[in-house]
Parts: C-alpha cells; structure tokens; sequence
C-alpha cells in the first residue's frame, strides 16, 4: 500500500419500470449509440488506443516511445513553443508538435521518420544555440533535460563559431530562487506553473529575439508559496533554488519515496539524501493528492532532521544506554500503576506516524491510564485552497481514528488532569501545558529531538524521524499513505513504536503480551484489523533507495 484512499462508495438503488405507449403509436425507436470515449491510433506501426483529447505526445510514452519535448509538462497548459516534439502524421503536409495535436481515430503518426528526426535535432540545435553549456559547474548536470536530450538525439559538435549572447547570472528572483538567464531556454513553464498552481502572475518574458529573457513581472517578486515547483519544472538549471544550489550533485543523490510531513495533506514526494542525512525534498507525482507540486514550505522540512536530535538515552539529563533508560522507566512506572493508575498518563502525537501512536494507544488501553493528544495549533491563515491547510499536524486524523477503535477518551494535552504525576509521551513539546505544570512531571519522553519538554525529561528516549522509518500517517482527508526509511537514524535511536514496545515489556503490571510487535508491519496489521475505516489496507513491501543517476531526467 503506497497510496490508499478511504472513499465512500455511493449506494445503488432501483431504477423505475418501462414507460407504456399509446397503442396506435409506433414503439420507440432505441437510443442511438453513444459515441466511445477512446480513439485508436498508430505510432510508429503500434496501435495504441487513448481516451479522446489525449495528446500524441502522450500516447506515444504510453507506448514507451519518448519524443522529445522542452516546453511540455502534463500538469501544465499546452502552448506548443519550443517546437521540439515535432512529427510526421500522414495526410497532413507539414510537421505538427505532439503536445498540441489531439488523437484521432484512425491517425498515422511517425516519430522515427527522417523528415521529422531531422527537425527535431536542427531545433536541439538552435536551442543550443546561445546557450554556455557550462555543464561541469550546473546543479542540474546529470537530470538535465537538455543535456539527456543532446546526448540522445544530437550529440554532434557545434557549429557555432561566433561569439554566443551573454545575459545575466545569479539574478535574485526572490527569498527561495536565483536565476541564470544565459541557461534559460524560454519555455515558459515556470510562468505557467506560477500562473496556474500559485495563481499568482510573477516571471515573463521580457525583450524580443536573442535578447529575450525570463524576469519578474512589473513590481513582483517570486515570492508566492509555491516558488519552488519552478525549480522542479525547469528543464535546465536556470532556475536554482538557494536551499540546494550548490550543496550536492544530482547523480550523487539516491531517492526514496515518502509523504511530506509539513501539514494535514499529505503531499507525495521524494526524499533526495546521501550519507544518512537528507538534501532536499521534491514533489512525487499523485494525482488524487498533489498532482505534480508541493509548497516551499513542505520542501524545508528535512532541515530539522539533523537539528537538536536526541542521539541517546537519557536519564536525568545524563547519557545512559537503552538497558538502563528502560529499567530506570520501569522502576518508576510500576508502584504509581500498582498503587493510582490516575497517577500516569499517555501522550500521543500528531506529528507521529499511525504505528507509533497505535503502540502506545494500545499501551494506554492495557494499563488503563488516561490519554492526551499533543499537537501544534492551527494556521488559520496558511489555508489556501490549494496544498496548504490549517492543519500543520500531518497525522492529526490518524490519532483520531486510533482512540476512537480503541474507545480512548482522548483530550488536548492542555488539559491534562491535577493528578496526574507521570507522562509517557511521544514527542518533545507539551503544547498549552504550563512552564509550571511540566516542571511538576515525571515525564519519559520518546523523541526524535532533545528540546520542549524532552530537554528536562527525567527519562529521554531516542526515536527515528518520519524519513528514517517505515511506517504510515493519515491526511486530512482520510488517506493512509505509506512512508519508507531513506537513511538510518542517528545514534542509538529506534522506531518510536519499538520503544514503547520495549517500555511495555519492562513494565511489570501488564500489557506486555499485547505489545510483542518485531516489525512496523506487525504494528500495521494489528492497526488495520482494530481501525473500521482502515480495514483491508495492506503493507506494501519496503523499497530501496534509486539513485538518481539511473532515473533519468526530473526536468
């Protein structure tokens, strides 16, 4: 399970009876056919058949034939000006760009033909034409798109012997993005995709000709919050985002599937790491999701992954091993759960995957303590009707649904009872709990970073980041979406689910048994026969790293 939505199906119902006709009428004629919403084709001696109004371009990747194109991006309009992905479609006299020329039925279309090969490397050319190919000092060498397509379909010396235009270089464009506009090749996509996915109108073109350039538009910056989908959409690095510009070589990095973990959607993406720490994050394509983007402030969320982290158990502030940590806590726990079980209580997280809050959900409900849910307070103004909402929890829904199956009464940590004197929580922030009030805690904290409350926690246990474990979250719209660990966690850290299960097993008075997972999987399963709404989702197997140097182009 990658990517699994929980919709509701509409119910059936009957339909009414035939209508009668008049006697001396004549039955009624059948309804004509509707026309078939698909067209067949033939690329290159292929039938293919495609929903109607699918482009040729497009069919032709469906059939595995990649016809170069700059311009074009299938989340983007069509506007057909790079002239790169021209074809031969017999009974038609001249060359026509595949992005713009719809399917038709019966159509013939050449890709290989010499007419067309020949147009497409005589503009390959011309593109080059004024560019620096300054290929050894680009981030973008070895995911260009230029570069992959010279390669594959020019490769030939250039014949230009005259100096090339020179324009500007590291051109501040805004907070996020520094242009080289001698690289840019003027395909527009960056201005579409502020156009239509920040709807907000901040680059064009300005000049004609040679001298043509991309800029911001009249007393704009690009500043909108979805800046750094231009990035992604630039098919040569003209466009370098100041977080990752010169930091790492694209084929150095190796990729790894995962969800954002900046809010409540659920955005798709991709971790971009090497040597256990992450580079950047870039969006995964989900059409039911986030499509193709995702906003800046998703993609800044691997910074605290190496910031302020808990490396090794703690207790009382000194370092100690897991051993000691888990006997110290237990020791501790055990006489207030014998003598007031109202003594301690549980603390689940929002910004903790399904298996963590489940196993100590599931802890809570065998030691009979009360549960508390800490979470970072919404951001009213953050909502756009786009990718961002209030909600900066990405699995806020998740521990909904967890006390709900396993009838917790869960409360906001603000509210925390007088009586209780010892915490067990996920996390290392007590949202809306008194400076106070925490001092007055026994609190064991299992935690990815050592600061909040994890920082003064009599016991702190280390736990693996969202990228460095497998597991699950739950967008706001009810979506379980799989999660997979792209580099070790530091130090001794562990899953957080296998330290409340090691907790669980030190603690004398009960609810071991239930709690002898070996596996984020076995966590997974006992989740999803106990969650209604989450029943029949399965584990999808865990996948290894890709490096990017086999992945081809993100242009």
């Amino acid at each position: 399970m990658t990517d699994v939505s929980n919709t509701a199906t509409p119910g059936g119902g009957t339909s009414a009876g035939p209508v009668a006709t008049q006697p001396s009428q004549p039955p009624a004629a059948p309804p004509a056919p509707t026309p078939s919403d698909t067209v067949t084709l033939t690329i290159d001696g292929m039938p293919v058949t495609v929903k109607k109004g699918t482009n040729v371009l497009e069919a032709a990747r469906s059939l595995g034939i990649d016809i170069s194109a700059f311009c074009y991006h299938p989340g983007l309009p069509v506007v057909a000006q790079c002239r790169q992905c021209l074809v031969a479609i017999e009974k038609n006299p001249k060359l026509q760009p595949s992005c713009q020329q719809s399917c038709g039925d019966g159509m013939v279309v050449h890709t290989t033909d010499p007419q067309s090969t020949l147009a497409r490397k005589q503009q390959l050319e011309f593109t080059l034409l004024n560019h620096p190919v300054d290929c050894p000092i680009c981030d973008k060498a070895g995911e260009c798109t230029l570069q992959k397509l010279y390669f594959e379909h020019d490769n030939a010396d250039s014949r230009v012997d005259v100096p090339k235009v020179h324009k500007a270089k590291v051109v501040d464009l805004g907070p996020t993005i520094v242009l080289d506009q001698e690289r840019c090749i003027l395909c527009s996509r960056c201005i579409r995709t502020c156009d239509e996915v920040a709807g907000q109108h901040q680059l064009e073109f300005a000049h004609r000709s040679d001298h043509e350039i991309l800029t911001t538009a009249p007393g704009e910056l690009l500043d909108n919050p979805y800046s750094l989908n231009t990035v992604d959409v630039c098919p040569v690095d003209a466009l370098t985002a100041k977080d990752f510009r010169f930091t790492m070589r694209a084929w150095e990095l190796e990729a790894t599937p995962s969800v954002c973990n900046g809010c409540a959607t659920g955005c798709n993406i991709e971790i971009h790491h090497k040597h256990g720490r992450a580079w950047r994050l870039v969006p995964r394509h989900n059409p039911d999701v986030n499509k193709y983007w995702m906003c800046d402030e998703g993609r800044f969320t691997y910074h605290p992954l190496r910031e302020q982290r808990l490396a090794g158990a703690t207790v009382d502030g000194l370092p100690a091993g897991w051993d000691r940590a888990i006997r110290i806590a237990a020791d501790h726990l055990t006489p207030i759960l014998t003598v007031s079980r109202p003594g301690v209580a549980v603390v689940l997280s929002a910004e903790y995957g399904n298996e963590d809050n489940f196993a100590l959900a599931r802890l809570a409900q065998a030691w009979g303590v009360g549960v508390y849910v800490a979470a970072r307070p919404d951001v009213p103004s953050r909502a756009d009707g786009r990718l961002r909402v209030a909600d900066v929890n990405p699995n806020r829904r998740g521990v909904q649904l967890i006390c709900e199956a396993l009838g917790l009464a869960s409360r906001p940590v603000a509210e925390l009872a007088g009586e209780v004197r010892c915490l067990v929580m996920l996390g290392s922030e007590l949202t809306g709990l008194a400076p106070g009030r925490i001092a007055e805690l026994d609190v064991i904290a299992i935690t990815t970073h050592e600061r909040g409350a994890a920082a003064t926690a009599k016991i702190a246990l280390p736990a693996a980041a969202w990228a460095e474990t497998a597991g699950t979250v739950t967008s706001e719209a009810g979506r379980v979406q799989r999660m997979h660990a792209a580099f070790a966690a530091p130090g001794q850290a562990l899953p957080a689910w296998e330290a409340v299960v090691r907790l669980a097993q030190a603690v004398t008075n009960g609810g071991a048994a239930k709690l002898s997972f070996a596996h984020a999987r076995d966590v997974f399963k006992d989740m999803t026969q106990t969650v209604a709404a989450w029943k029949g989702l399965t584990w999808a197997r865990d996948v290894r790293p890709l490096a990017l140097r086999f992945a081809g182009s993100r242009g």
